[in-house]
């Protein structure tokens, strides 16, 4: 999943300039006679030679590259072309690499890729449909954001009020200041937008530099009678840390509220612009201005007031590990409707269960749930006691951590109101559980009608993103037109943690670091973990058939760590657990299992052994499931025997020679265990050594070329393994 670098020696560059891109050079090694060591690697032939035909017939040797690297021609390509049947491109057929955060989609670079490499006479293996990471958070994000609600114009509202009870003569002498936590980027464009008003026309200087330190002059803000939206775009001129706000001319209020800092990247660097938390702790004056005054101002009424608490601090084996009730004075009628209303949220997405009970003869009856957003929403259950004496309509939610709020609660019978409350009397009467689960809240925490947005329903949420998967994987197959014929439809899905029947779960935005969480976009938090694949897989088969697609498309799901020694391969066992879970509708069907192999050779010779006979056992599993296998991302470091990673600068001859022979092992394993009928290919992730300043192991002897695309002693492990030696 990595952006591949190549660093070409000047020499080698200038060797190959003149030669067309048909003329498919041979790379032997050049070294001084004096080399001993070295001179067998002249011997060996193009990688792809090696392997049996007659054998393994449909076996495509692969290359990853980037696209540019082979759209410019000289030695990446001919490097690709003479060795290797198929290329990965390693992030030109990314998300993020073709949809702007306007959704637009731009595959001009995967044509031209596709273009080059019919002509060429090379496939091409996709990566990837769908994946967590490099994809276009803003964009999709922005298509399951909350709605924006019309402003109340009365409703409550918190801002920035300024009080200048002076005027004076220049801007300098009455200024506010917003300092930020990181500097601005020179040379980067932001737009500053705010809604601002005035208790008369002010115009005021907009002056941000650096604390202590030089000023960037910029275009004034306005400010009349009224809120106002106004907005300054300028590139930043030096590392701004500062936003300087003056208006010394000027006697009255002056009012700020929604306050953003935003580049293109969409992300807001002002911390609570709208002053809804009353943070003020990023906003000063110069300690020598003690004319004017600055707090939070509010205006309008905020009807939100009190509601139903129901908090869970751990979670539970069961959802009914957790209960809160609302008891009934009187038992309702067996057999009869009645109908639930409430406005509820949760502090994260959750789907409850409601059970009815009886207190008297101890039944209990399951009518279903209903979903509950991040933000208030309107929840309608209606339920049908099916058995006598039900007076318990109760909440479930141990397999919940956090709190669930309910407000305006009626329960009625079609008829008439049997229960209702909003719980400005301050009073939980008759909502009960054994462990004090529920509670008033604290004034405030209620529902508003003062809301500003209303979240989409879970179901409206995997909707528009179904509708996004799909739009995405058309514009990728009409790009392609049906050349590429095999891909990586679903990338990295299994967690590594986590218990599904006692395997690992699949990735989430709940299971990793909220960095992780931040950074990626997790489809299937909202598509869901079986319809996640299903979705991705149908929109393949269909965008593909209706874009020229003529022979079987091969769909692989592609996963790290599937070699994995210290759980015994449990990841392996995992991915195919759930390959089994999404083709259980019958319908959806995987071609294959992808196995990114970024292993390392160990100096510890126990350590390696493990390695090496956990590699077999994935072998051994992959083969089992009866999938297409394929080696999808093959490299390799070196750990010295105090744990350390060797940079290829420290290598010894007797460590790079090690390296050969545990690739030589990987390969020739392969082909030992893996059918026939099951093997796609192998494609090697790095051609040359990985330079120091790449963000993929860095400066690690991962190529089977140096960085000058001299063959190393991998090159004849590899080619050894693929002739089975």
């Amino acid at each position: 999943m990595k952006t591949i670098k190549y660093s070409l020696s000047l020499g080698l560059l200038l060797s190959l300039a003149s030669c067309a891109d048909d003329q498919f050079v041979d790379f032997k090694t050049e070294k001084p006679e004096s080399i001993a060591q070295y001179e067998y690697l002249n011997a060996y032939d193009a990688l792809k030679t090696y392997i049996d035909r007659s054998v393994s017939p449909d076996f495509k040797l692969g290359i990853a590259l980037s696209a540019s690297d082979f759209l410019k021609g000289e030695v990446v390509r001919t490097m690709a072309i003479s060795n290797f049947d198929e290329m990965t491109a390693g992030n030109a057929m990314k998300y993020a690499s073709c949809v702007a955060n306007d959704g637009t989609m731009s595959f001009s670079t995967v044509a031209k890729f596709v273009e080059e490499a019919k002509a060429a006479g090379i496939t091409i293996y996709g990566h990837t449909l769908a994946w967590h990471a490099q994809q276009n958070n803003k964009y999709l994000n922005g298509l399951i954001a909350p709605i924006p609600l019309p402003v109340d114009p009365n409703a409550a509202n918190n801002f920035l009020h300024i009080t200048v009870p002076n005027a004076g003569k220049d801007p300098w002498e009455a200024e506010i200041y917003y300092d930020l936590s990181t500097p601005l980027e020179v040379g980067k464009e932001y737009v500053i937008s705010m809604k601002a008003k005035a208790t008369s026309n002010v115009d005021y200087n907009f002056w941000p530099g650096v604390i202590d330190g030089d000023t960037q002059y910029l275009p004034s803000f306005s400010a009349g009678e009224k809120w106002e939206e106004t907005s300054i775009t300028f590139t930043a001129s030096m590392p701004i840390n500062r936003l300087r706000f003056c208006f010394g001319p000027f006697q009255g209020e002056l009012c700020f509220d929604d306050v953003t800092l935003t580049s293109a990247d969409g992300e807001n660097l002002i911390v609570d612009g709208t002053f809804d938390t009353g943070d003020l702790s990023h906003w000063t004056k110069p300690s020598w201005m003690g004319t004017y005054t600055y707090e939070i101002g509010k205006e309008g009424n905020d009807n939100a007031g009190f509601c139903l608490t129901m908090t869970n601090t751990e979670k539970k084996d069961n959802n009914y590990g957790s209960q809160v009730w609302y008891q009934f004075a009187t038992p309702l009628t067996e057999g009869k409707a009645y109908t639930f209303t409430a406005k509820v949220k949760a502090t994260d997405v959750y789907n409850c269960t409601i059970f009815l009970q009886s207190t008297s003869v101890g039944s209990q009856g399951y009518p279903g749930g209903f979903a509950i957003g991040t933000e208030w929403t309107d929840v309608s259950f209606v339920f049908t006691p099916g058995f006598d004496q039900v007076d318990k309509f109760t909440f479930n939610f141990g397999d919940f951590v956090g709190t669930i709020y309910v407000d305006n609660v009626v329960f009625s019978d079609g008829t008439s109101e049997i229960y209702t409350t909003n719980f400005e009397n301050q009073s939980i009467a008759g909502w009960t559980s054994w462990d004090g689960y529920q509670a008033l809240s604290a004034e405030g925490e209620g529902y508003s009608s003062n809301q500003t947005s209303i979240e989409l329903t879970p179901e409206e949420k995997k909707d528009t993103l179904t509708w996004a998967m799909n739009n995405w994987v058309k514009g990728m197959m009409e790009a392609t037109g049906g050349y590429v014929t095999a891909w990586d439809v679903v990338n990295e899905a299994i967690s590594g943690g986590g218990n599904d029947e006692g395997f690992y779960t699949l990735q989430s935005a709940k299971n990793v670091s909220a960095e992780d969480a931040k950074n990626n976009f997790y489809w299937q938090d909202y598509l869901g973990n079986e319809d996640y694949v299903r979705i991705v897989v149908a929109a393949a088969r269909k965008y593909y058939a209706e874009n020229g697609g003529v022979n079987p498309l091969k769909l692989f799901v592609n996963d790290y760590n599937l070699e994995s020694d210290w759980d015994d391969n449990k990841k392996v066992k995992s991915l195919v657990h759930w390959i089994e879970k999404w083709e259980a509708d019958g319908v959806t069907k995987i071609d294959g299992i992808g196995t990114q192999m970024h292993v390392s050779c160990y100096a510890n010779a126990a350590t390696q052994k493990s390695k090496e006979d956990h590699v077999v056992k994935m072998f051994e599993i992959l083969a089992e499931s009866g999938k297409l296998v394929k080696i999808t991302e093959l490299d390799m470091g070196y750990i010295d025997e105090n744990g350390t990673s060797v940079k290829t600068e420290n290598m010894t001859e007797a460590q790079h020679k090690a390296m050969s022979d545990y690739y030589k092992f990987i390969v020739k394993k392969y082909f030992e265990i893996i059918p026939a009928a099951q093997q796609y290919g192998i494609t090697q992730w790095c051609a040359t050594d990985s330079p120091s300043d790449s963000g993929w192991r860095g400066g690690e002897p991962v190529g089977l070329w140096d960085s000058n695309y001299s063959r190393k002693h991998t090159y004849a492990g590899f080619a050894d393994g693929l002739a089975g030696k």
